[in-house]
């Protein structure tokens, strides 16, 4: 296969997502034609190790045989049917399994992260609709916050980037203070942080809680906002001012479920339970889109009625996938063989060791870890950072793509302490390279 080739027919067919596409003039595309285990593999056979799992879901390394088998073995049974008035073993089994591990129930499939979203915000609205409360009909979110890009989800979304173009679209809802440890002020502890995010919090439910159905976050970790990582405390506060004030948490564990934070579901970490919550990306270990929204016994039994004006009236064609629904049961399935939580709170440790040169980096500032996630802010960086570091980074063979100034690794979990090795080696020459090259591209946030 031609590289250049194929990159042409790629520019002139396919528009790319989150893509100022004029770049790929003088940066070019990269074509990837197979993947294995942590690394993925260009035109050329040079390997790139995938230090963020493929935008955060790939689990357990490209290729996993147990995932593809049972994929496999489902396609010979059944692809696919409608699941409105019809429904079919794997959906039933995950369902089931996932109530398990959540304490929730009546899962809801869509088919990626956003979807999620756009069906919690819609339950909760309609919700208290049903229960004769109708004005109840705005978010609250965190500042910095993101939750996708349909409509919906903007609305609950704090990055200009995303929404602003789109503003005559996105429906006004309320910002507060999120609890990112890095506002802390000299001698001040995350939860110290975390608490005054809650006051913040207290203050606008206080005001507004009458028209107000929930209040959505990104629990331990808010990705989009440069992996910023704060305390527990404060979804425990949120949880009780939401049950005080009447008003339901949504939980967005689409990216820091799957045990990326550390525990199989970050909510875990603050022994609380949301009204709402929404996984997705590592549901299926990389290989199939597939959303799911769990929520509480009492809100699906607000939709319980003869009256079909009350029933949740949210469809798409691939509903509950089977196949789909198979890889994630696979995904659970590696998770109890694996004792995958336990196995990766031992790698966390020693890669804490492997990557503490970066810590103790002079243009390293708060180097943080939650789980199995790791990041750090690159002090003084130069307009063009992102750019330059994420072509640093492909030089030395990683799939690096910081958000800013803010530098993650998000590795799939079958990544060994050796490449871990590497990716400390890479980063470091890529910081080196990046500053010797700030003139070479205009800022840009890439995520």
């Amino acid at each position: 296969m031609n590289h250049s080739n194929l990159l042409a027919r790629s520019l002139a067919a396919v528009w790319h997502p989150c893509t100022q596409m004029k770049r790929h003039e003088s940066f070019p595309l990269i074509a990837i034609t197979r993947a294995q285990g942590a690394w993925l593999y260009d035109v050329d056979g040079k390997a790139y190790l995938d230090a963020v799992s493929s935008w955060w879901v790939n689990l357990f390394g490209h290729g996993e045989p147990r995932i593809k088998a049972a994929i496999s073995q489902q396609m010979d049974r059944l692809e696919h049917v409608m699941l409105a008035g019809f429904t079919h073993p794997p959906v039933v089994e995950l369902s089931e399994r996932l109530a398990k591990l959540t304490g929730l129930g009546h899962a809801f499939y869509g088919s990626d992260g956003a979807s999620a979203i756009e069906v919690a915000l819609k339950m909760s609205v309609h919700y208290w609709r049903n229960l004769g409360q109708p004005q109840k009909n705005r978010f609250v979110y965190l500042e910095n916050s993101y939750h996708g890009e349909t409509a919906g989800a903007l609305s609950v979304t704090d990055v200009p980037i995303f929404r602003e173009a789109y503003a005559s679209l996105v429906r006004d809802n309320l910002v507060v203070m999120n609890p990112d440890a890095r506002q802390a002020a000299e001698g001040e502890s995350a939860a110290g942080v975390a608490e005054r995010a809650a006051q913040s919090l207290e203050a606008t439910l206080a005001a507004h809680h009458q028209e107000i159905a929930a209040l959505i976050v990104e629990p331990l970790v808010q990705g989009a906002a440069g992996m910023a990582m704060y305390d527990a405390l404060y979804l425990q506060k949120a949880r009780a001012l939401c049950d005080f004030y009447g008003v339901h948490l949504i939980s967005d564990e689409i990216a820091v479920g799957f045990g990326r934070t550390g525990s199989m579901f970050a909510c875990e970490q603050a022994n609380i339970k949301p009204d709402f919550l929404c996984l997705s990306k590592g549901i299926t270990g990389g290989f199939l889109p597939l959303a799911v929204v769990l929520s509480k016994d009492e809100i699906y039994a607000a939709f319980y009625h003869d009256d079909i004006s009350r029933a949740f009236l949210h469809s798409h064609s691939y509903t509950g996938n089977p196949l789909a629904c198979a890889a994630a049961l696979a995904v659970l399935d590696i998770f109890e063989s694996d004792d995958i939580i336990a196995s990766n709170a031992s790698k966390a440790l020693r890669w804490d060791a492997i990557f503490a040169p970066l810590a103790a980096h002079p243009r390293v500032s708060h180097y943080r870890r939650t789980g199995m996630i790791w990041a750090f802010d690159v002090i003084d960086a130069a307009p063009g950072f992102a750019q330059r570091f994420f072509a640093a980074a492909l030089a030395q063979g990683l799939l690096l793509r910081p958000i800013g100034n803010t530098v993650y690794f998000m590795p799939p979990y079958c990544v060994s302490d050796e490449e871990a090795a590497q990716l400390l080696a890479g980063t470091l020459a890529a910081l080196d390279a990046a500053e010797q090259k700030k003139s070479e591209f205009i800022d840009v946030a890439v995520a």
